[in-house]
């Protein structure tokens, strides 16, 4: 790849990673704006409880089907559709009539649920094509760097945009976000239609059927978009095996699903702990920490940054494990009533442990190939709604009784506590990977010790066999019986 090509490519993610991150910050406005108007439309809290419930249903949903969508669409159209979805979402919900806005907000929560995470697998799964080879960790560090700020910035606002504006005015910047960010998945060098798979196959059916024997035509037609069914069907149980076999990718993913879990946990347990610091102004402890939160996110991404510049080389599924221990601890050490200072330290380094394992793991999983891939990073959105939705209903039921301290504590403990074992899985790994290295070391130069001497063997060898013909005059067959003579005998 030419240094030209590469600027380009290095560019336009840079616009693609920004119309994200404008984006992000509809999506986390989108967040307390359409919670609030579930309420305020409705009245009744359990409402708001099933509208992230259902979005979280859409979420699940999409990650399964995500690989057969990515099969059959180009990834640049997934991303362009996903945007302009939720964008024609909220539109909906503006000029819906006031009878129709309860199954309008619902209709809105699905489709943003699936959207969302139908983009964010394709992002993900595309960025090793987007960016070529080595430049993964720079990349997901900028996309994590863009989504914090973008996140801060979201919640932060919000108050004020639904306060000053009301929420038609919130809802159509959302829309606006959403526009933004697919006029910049316009602009990336891939093909926006179907699949280049399935046009041949398309194509080729239309050649068929388009003959004067339609009827010969539409059965070998019906009897190949039945073969395709079959083939759809057997790819994915094929897909999961294969990813089975990928070292630790399973126990990667199932740690994903915990850490989802424990998220949901400091995020349910921030407010009631907030409240219990300072009933009067409980916004001020959640501000603060997010924001604390956001800036050692951003930071550890230009550490990432420069590492990976330097060294040429990735966090990689160890840094994984170690980060997701670190960020696991520190959210527990969040709620133990320790002061100010210390907290904020705390908040700074469970941001940057999060940016850690994020980058990591989205990183590691960017090294399977392409059909691995998508399937990789569909599963994990699937384990991660699940593990998320799960945690949310769980983990509210649990703060009625139990302080926020010992709630957030059981959640990120179990994660720590699988964190460990993957850790020795990676490590004992590594371990018999080294030794098999050093193993094949150690043959390698015994092989090329043990070539000079039959080497030296061979040319006494001839040697003799050419002093023996010399002196006798035999011919090759006889030169030849003697010099297996000699050498026996020698």
């Amino acid at each position: 790849m030419t240094s030209g090509t590469a600027a380009l490519q290095e560019r336009r993610y840079r616009i693609l990673v920004t119309g994200y991150a404008i984006s992000s910050y509809g999506t986390f406005l989108n967040v307390v704006a359409l919670s609030l108007y579930v309420y305020a439309v409705t009245d009744r809290a359990l409402a708001v409880g099933v509208f992230m419930a259902v979005r979280l249903a859409a979420g699940f949903v999409a990650g399964l089907a995500s690989a057969a969508v990515l099969a059959r669409w180009s990834p640049k159209g997934v991303m362009f559709w996903a945007n302009v979805a939720q964008a024609a979402a909220l539109l909906l919900l503006v000029l819906a009539p006031d009878g129709f806005r309860t199954g309008t907000l619902f209709a809105v929560s699905a489709v943003v649920g699936a959207s969302g995470t139908l983009f964010m697998v394709t992002l993900r799964s595309s960025i090793p094509d987007m960016v070529g080879e080595g430049r993964h960790t720079w990349a997901n560090s900028l996309m994590v760097s863009g989504r914090s700020m973008a996140m801060v910035a979201g919640f932060a606002s919000s108050g004020v945009v639904v306060s000053l504006l009301g929420y038609t005015a919130a809802f159509l910047v959302d829309m606006a976000t959403f526009l933004v960010c697919a006029l910049t998945v316009l602009l990336l060098p891939m093909p926006m239609g179907p699949a280049r798979g399935n046009e041949e196959k398309d194509s080729q059916g239309k050649d068929v059927g388009d003959g004067q024997d339609s009827q010969g035509g539409q059965e070998e037609e019906g009897a190949d978009r039945q073969g395709r069914r079959r083939d759809r069907r057997r790819q994915v149980p094929a897909a999961l095996v294969a990813l089975g076999a990928v070292p630790v990718l399973g126990l990667m993913v199932a740690l994903r699903g915990i850490d989802a879990l424990g998220s949901s946990s400091h995020n349910a347990a921030l407010p009631v702990y907030s409240t219990e610091l300072d009933a009067d102004n409980p916004a001020v402890f959640v501000s603060v920490f997010w924001c604390v939160w956001a800036l050692g996110n951003v930071l550890v991404q230009q550490v990432l940054q420069r590492y990976t510049k330097r060294t040429g080389r990735s966090v990689g599924a160890l840094g994984f494990g170690l980060g997701t221990i670190a960020m696991s601890g520190t959210f527990i050490l969040a709620f133990a009533g320790l002061p100010w200072a210390a907290t904020v330290l705390v908040a700074l380094l469970a941001g940057a442990a999060d940016g850690l394992t994020e980058v990591s793991y989205t990183s590691h999983l960017q090294t399977l190939p392409s059909p691995l891939r998508t399937h990789a990073f569909g599963l994990s959105a699937t384990v991660e709604n699940l593990g998320f939705g799960v945690g949310m209903i769980v983990v509210a039921a649990a703060l009625d009784v139990f302080t926020p301290l010992s709630v957030v504590g059981v959640a990120h403990g179990a994660a720590i506590v699988l964190a460990l074992v993957y850790v020795a899985r990676v490590l004992r790994g590594r371990g018999a990977q080294e030794a098999g290295e050093a193993q094949e070391t150690h043959e390698a130069h015994e092989a090329q010790e043990a070539v000079p001497a039959s080497e030296a063997r061979e040319g006494k060898q001839v040697e003799q066999g050419d002093q023996g013909k010399g002196e006798s005059g035999a011919g090759p067959a006889r030169g030849g019986h003697r010099d297996g003579a000699e050498v026996s005998g020698g």
